[in-house]
């Protein structure tokens, strides 16, 4: 007798549904299974990796130097992961390409300027080494170079991952698009505020514009104004109460002799 599969069926109202034989859900859910453990293994093979690589902090990087150019100088020394570069301001990006006036003059492309870098390393070994071994030294290389007498400002950060920097980045952005909605915010309000004014100060002026013809139009027929009768206005006048010495000198005295019979005086 030929095994098979049980068939699962369930009620739907007009009768019963035919479903999926169970082994078919049974392979589906291994393969799941499976994926998700490739995914397990290949998320911890990259943890180990991220846990042994180093970065270092560049406080300094020269005019005109990118991560393309910080690549190619540093990869000789050790392998290279990730770069991030921080742009400078537009106003130190003005000082940089007004140094730069006879490159602009003869067709070069304008520089993008960068404040400071990371460099993440394959090893911590070879991040240490590298910040040691440049921190403080002339770039060099070739003399016609841009970068021939400019100094490393390298070092080697302990601890520190590229994570925490990615996380530092988007709390900077965060707080940059928060401020942002806050200038906008604020500008919206003083837009509408201006609007409303300008929007009073139309109707005022229609209203004495309107005034004025009528007077006009009055005067030209040798009418008169005609001002509405007003009302005389209201005083209301309430009971107040006297002081407590006036009340004191209102009140009747006793005569001296009467007080002496009361209290037995002589």
């Amino acid at each position: 007798m030929k095994y098979e599969d049980p068939v699962l069926f369930f009620y739907d109202r007009g009768g019963f549904v035919l479903c999926k034989r169970m082994s078919e859900e049974h392979e589906e859910q291994e393969q799941l299974l499976f994926l998700d453990e490739g995914k397990k293994k290949k998320l911890k093979k990259e943890a180990e990796k991220a846990q042994k690589r180093g970065v270092c902090y560049i406080s300094r990087v020269p005019p005109g130097m990118d991560h393309v150019k910080l690549r190619q100088l540093i990869s000789q020394y050790g392998e290279i992961q990730r770069i991030y570069l921080v742009p400078q301001n537009s106003s130190s990006i003005d000082r940089v390409n007004d140094n730069n006036k006879s490159r602009k003059r003869g067709g070069g492309a304008k520089a993008q300027a960068y404040s400071e870098g990371w460099v993440e390393f394959a090893s911590k070994s070879n991040a240490k080494r590298v910040a040691n071994l440049l921190n403080g030294e002339q770039i060099g290389g070739k003399k016609r170079s841009q970068f021939y007498y400019d100094h490393w400002n390298i070092k080697y950060l302990s601890k520190f991952k590229w994570d925490n920097l990615t996380e530092e980045i988007a709390y900077k952005k965060a707080i940059r698009e928060q401020k942002l909605a806050l200038e906008i915010s604020a500008a919206k309000r003083e837009r509408d505020f201006y609007l409303k004014k300008v929007d009073q100060s139309r109707a005022l002026s229609s209203i004495e514009e309107r005034m004025k013809k009528k007077q006009k139009v009055q005067q030209e027929s040798g009418g008169e104004l005609s001002v509405a009768p007003q009302k005389p206005p209201v005083c209301r006048q309430f009971p107040q109460k006297k002081p407590i010495a006036e009340r004191e000198r209102s009140k009747p005295q006793l005569s001296k002799d009467v007080l002496a019979g009361v209290f037995g005086g002589s």
